[in-house]
């Protein structure tokens, strides 16, 4: 199991103290400073189930120069938005849980944590 995280972050706090009173085993990845790849973020999405748009944090002052509220959402500009965010990791919704097996979840309540943690 793997987490990418900002440790500024209060959700990804929350995330990890409920992992640790779980006693998960897991890696940290702090993704602002360990960018993901476009390729990783196409890995992760696939395990989300979902679309780079889903993943992206539209309200940050990086996405609002970048327009990216005005992009298309088709699968004609999935390249675009899957750059945008290796680019600009701090676009990527967070947490994101890795799980044994193979999925993912965005971790953001103690619900998906818990989703997460029943996949090991």
């Amino acid at each position: 199991m793997e987490i990418w995280i900002n440790p500024a972050c209060s959700k990804c706090r929350g995330a990890l103290t409920l992992l640790d009173a779980e006693g998960a085993e897991y890696t940290v990845r702090r993704y602002l400073e360990d960018v993901p790849s476009a390729d990783e973020i196409r890995e992760v999405l696939g395990r989300l189930g979902l679309e780079p748009w889903d993943v992206t944090r539209t309200q940050e002052a990086e996405a609002k120069e970048l327009g990216v509220k005005e992009w298309p959402r088709d699968a004609e500009g999935r390249d675009r938005w899957i750059e945008a965010l290796a680019a600009h990791p701090k676009l990527i919704q967070r947490p994101i849980i890795t799980a044994e097996d193979g999925t993912a979840v965005v971790g953001r309540s103690e619900e998906a944590v818990r989703d997460a943690l029943s996949r090991r």
